[in-house]
């Protein structure tokens, strides 16, 4: 596996250890700025399966996948840490590694959304545009912030190839994205965000099969006040 693929390799990572039918979520946080720049979050949360996860941790191999050690999994973080650290335009990037909680984190600071992009279309073809991505953009002239989603290339037939109690992982499985603005939202053209109270912040949340079958709109247009 090529080094840049290490930013999604933790969430490869869940399924191979959620071998047996668990709960997990996948959670994207950006902060915008007015100005364009901002930073990324991206979460992976198996708190609900941790006492499940202690348990695989002890074993070599589960669904004849190998099932990492606590060192391989912090050696993981660290490479997703150092590919982000040369990446131009992004800044100030740190993980964080729960490993009594099962939850990782790698955070990061962007310029602007065109280095979002260029890692995000790097790590794509790296993987020969099989894993979904998204494209960002933000007008700060007309106050409008827009998320393009890319389901890569035949999403449902990879699913398809998977063992079925590999499929099984996915049915319980979510993706939240939560953007947060300087500025109250006044429009969302996607039915299925929440606004919070504050006004500033837009919430999706879709159980991942529905990702995969294609019945959820993951793109997003937010006009701000």
């Amino acid at each position: 596996m090529k080094s840049g693929s290490k930013l999604f390799l933790w969430i490869a990572l869940a399924l191979i250890l959620t071998g047996t039918s668990s709960c997990f979520q996948f959670i994207e946080e950006i902060t915008l700025l007015n100005n364009g720049s901002g930073s990324m979050k991206l979460t992976l949360n198996m708190s609900q399966s941790k006492s499940k996860l202690a348990s695989i941790l002890l074993m070599d191999s589960i669904n004849g996948h190998k099932v990492p050690n606590r060192k391989d999994i912090d050696q993981y973080m660290q490479e997703t840490v150092t590919y982000l650290q040369k990446s131009p335009g992004i800044s100030t990037v740190s993980k964080s590694v729960d490993l009594k909680n099962f939850i990782l984190s790698v955070s990061f600071n962007f310029k602007n959304l065109s280095h979002l992009n260029a890692v995000i279309q790097k790590l794509s073809a790296e993987q020969k545009n099989k894993i979904p991505t998204y494209t960002y953009s933000f007008h700060a002239g007309k106050k409008s912030f827009s998320r393009t989603y890319n389901p890569g290339k035949n999403l449902k037939n990879e699913f398809g190839k998977l063992k079925s109690k590999d499929k099984e992982i996915f049915k319980t499985a979510t993706h939240t994205s939560i953007f947060r603005f300087q500025q109250p939202i006044a429009t969302s053209a996607n039915k299925a965000t929440k606004i919070s109270a504050s006004g500033k912040a837009a919430m999706q949340t879709s159980n991942a099969m529905q990702i995969i079958n294609g019945t959820t709109n993951l793109s997003q247009t937010i006009q701000l006040k």
